[in-house]
């Protein structure tokens, strides 16, 4: 087998115990800090409210520095070995069996669906192995305009493809039943049975042929695997705010997903999309049920892809991320409001989790994931409840006389003592463990993969670049996921419609009316603070910063020309600007070229033969009787590696 994963418990506890001493000597250094002059009600609550969040950074910091130093010297996450990768440790193995290629879409951009699902079906027969596959468009598109563009898209698709249209389908639902969930089911359901495995692509992914042979390679070798995920690497941004973060993700992500691979080992996370699934799998033991009771814990399963890899590793298969394996990419959102929507679909799916993080027989880091998730949110609001806090603390301390004898009869006294050591430390610890996995990042990146980069020149100055502007949006971020925190826990649901992709510049208008709020927020709380504790004043002073030009920073971070100036001047430059690959040259080229035709299709296109198979609901109160040991039902899964 070419996944072998060693010392798995070892690894586990191994982070466990580095995150867990880290944090509690945060947590003590914080306590020494409040104690030393006696410690208020206040100040327990902002301790414990600090001791949650130095747990949150501790677990990122130190996933982020095993990263590090396993693509610093070349290692292998999961087999702890000098580093042949993945694809050219299955570069021999013959294909076996059939597999699909699945795109859900749900009120996309028509032209563009239909060019990437192009791309990668004409890469793909690029390899000479197109007959093990067939690709579906699997659309649950409700508006009835964007329905029929579609089926007129695709007739044209068809056309210009030739004979491969022998191996493309298109099928819509009418009603969208249980969202993207019900999709992929309905897929399973009706067609499962002819595949092995099937890659779920995103509306906005793009796959190269070598990325998808490799995958369903590696699924074959290994008999236990359930999911294999990718790291999905941003492209096409076009924006300044897009580049940015484009930058960041390609600069930053595979450092941090080669620190996750080495301690979930096989308990991995699912993403949603750019992985492969093993259809036997997953029809057995990922059908999702309806969660009892009401937002935000109730209801269908929003951010169901978590889920369904616990489903998989409680019932015995292993879920893995491959980190280092190349040609799998998304898009994502261009500015900084539809970037926050996005969030703020994730912020409900992943506090649902909470619900179901003590369900039977799920695996501890599987609970991790669910809790880590949430945390990922719910850890801003826990930041502005302390700083909110720590401000009305330095308020009161201010306008409050001191008294430094308790009675009349006390002898000495009661001078206020500030650890001023004990501060530093402990500020120069959260900024290490905040900051560093960004210089981490950015010194591994320099080492292995500076021209994909542009040079170290612009590697250097992007990664700083992007430093102080990620400081300068946490702020408002931070607002944004509270308020949607804040939302999700009164029960307030969120429509799961399509993310906007293209590049477009937000309009003044719009950039005030989500943000007045926060300025006007960062207008009293600075004045306050100024008037009463000038100290605490120039603390806040980033973060009041960036809230009260949040507008500006808005609207000029969407803009086009200064993504493209930002292009031109060598700023936030990616792999995939350096070296276009042939998918995505695909891609762009046809986007170049789309035409529509004024011929209207109003037939659905044929389907393949169905034989329904049924998914058995799974339970998180009990074990129920489908979680067993695996068993395959292809010849090939139990051929030896």
């Amino acid at each position: 087998m070419f996944i072998d994963i060693k010392g798995k418990a070892v690894r586990k506890w191994a982070y466990a115990v580095m995150v867990f001493i880290t944090s509690i000597a945060g947590s003590w250094m914080m306590y020494e800090i409040f104690s030393e002059s006696g410690i208020t009600i206040l100040e327990i609550v902002l301790l414990v409210l600090f001791s949650i969040t130095f747990l949150w950074i501790s677990a990122a910091f130190w996933s982020a520095f095993i990263g590090f130093i396993l693509q610093l010297f070349d290692i292998d996450p999961l087999k702890l070995s000098r580093n042949k990768h993945f694809a050219a440790q299955v570069s021999k193995v013959v294909i076996q069996d059939r597999h699909a290629v699945v795109m859900p879409v749900y009120n996309e951009d028509t032209d563009r669906i239909m060019a990437g699902f192009e791309a990668c079906l004409v890469d793909l027969e690029r390899t000479g192995q197109l007959e093990h596959f067939d690709f579906y468009m699997l659309s649950d598109t409700q508006d009835p305009d964007m329905a029929q563009a579609e089926l007129t898209a695709w007739h044209e698709l068809c056309q210009r493809v030739g004979t491969l249209s022998e191996n493309i389908y298109y099928r819509r639902r009418e009603k969208n039943i249980h969202r993207k969930v019900g999709n992929l089911a309905d897929f399973c359901q009706r067609w499962g049975y002819q595949y092995q495995s099937m890659i779920v692509l995103d509306a906005d992914s793009v796959m190269t042929g070598e990325c998808m042979l490799t995958l369903v390679k590696a699924m074959q070798q290994n008999p236990m695997s359930g999911l294999i995920q990718t790291v999905p690497i941003p492209v096409r941004s076009q924006t300044l705010f897009g580049r940015f973060l484009q930058f960041a993700s390609c600069l930053y992500c595979p450092m941090l997903a080669t620190g996750q691979a080495f301690w979930q080992t096989d308990s991995a996370n699912y993403w949603g999309h750019n992985a492969i699934i093993r259809v036997d799998a997953f029809i057995q033991h990922c059908g999702l049920p309806t969660l009892k009771g009401k937002a935000p814990f109730g209801g269908d399963i929003l951010s169901h892809d978590f889920v369904e890899a616990a489903l998989l590793r409680r019932a015995g298969w292993d879920v893995v991320l491959l980190a280092d394996l190349e040609g799998s990419y998304e898009e994502i959102p261009s500015n900084i409001i539809d970037y926050a929507t996005r969030d703020r679909r994730w912020v409900q799916g992943n506090i649902q989790h909470l619900g179901i993080i003590n369900g039977k027989g799920l695996h501890t880091v599987n609970r991790l994931h669910f809790l880590f998730g949430a945390l990922a949110y719910m850890s801003s609001l826990v930041w502005l409840v302390m700083l909110v806090l720590s401000t009305i603390d330095a308020v009161v301390r201010a306008t409050t006389d001191k008294v430094f004898f308790a009675s009349n009869y006390s002898l000495f006294p009661a001078w206020p003592v500030v650890k001023t050591d004990y501060i530093i430390m402990l500020l120069s610890a959260t900024a290490i463990m905040l900051l560093g996995p960004k210089l981490l990042g950015a010194i591994v990146a320099l080492v292995r993969r500076r021209e994909q980069f542009g040079g170290g020149f612009a590697l250097m100055s992007g990664a700083l670049i992007e430093a102080i502007v990620a400081i300068v949006i946490a702020p408002l971020m931070m607002l944004y996921h509270a308020y949607f925190v804040l939302n999700v826990l009164v029960g307030k649901n969120v429509s799961w419609d399509a993310q906007g992709r293209e590049g477009r510049m937000v309009p003044w208008k719009e950039a005030f009316k989500r943000t007045w709020v926060a300025s006007a927020i960062a207008i009293v709380w600075g004045a306050v603070t100024l008037a009463l504790t000038p100290i605490l004043f120039w603390w806040l002073a980033p973060v009041l910063f960036g809230l009260l030009l949040a507008a500006p920073i808005i609207r000029f971070s969407s803009s086009l020309y200064l993504g493209k100036l930002s292009r031109n001047w060598g700023m936030f430059v990616s792999p995939s600007e350096v070296e276009e690959v042939p998918a995505l040259r695909k891609l762009r080229i046809r986007l170049a070229n789309m035409q529509r035709q004024d011929e209207v299709v109003l037939s659905n296109p044929p389907m393949p033969p169905e034989d329904w198979q049924d998914m058995p609901e799974q339970s998180f109160a009990y074990l129920s009787s489908s979680v067993d040991m695996p068993v395959q039902r292809f010849a090939s899964d139990n051929k030896p590696s």
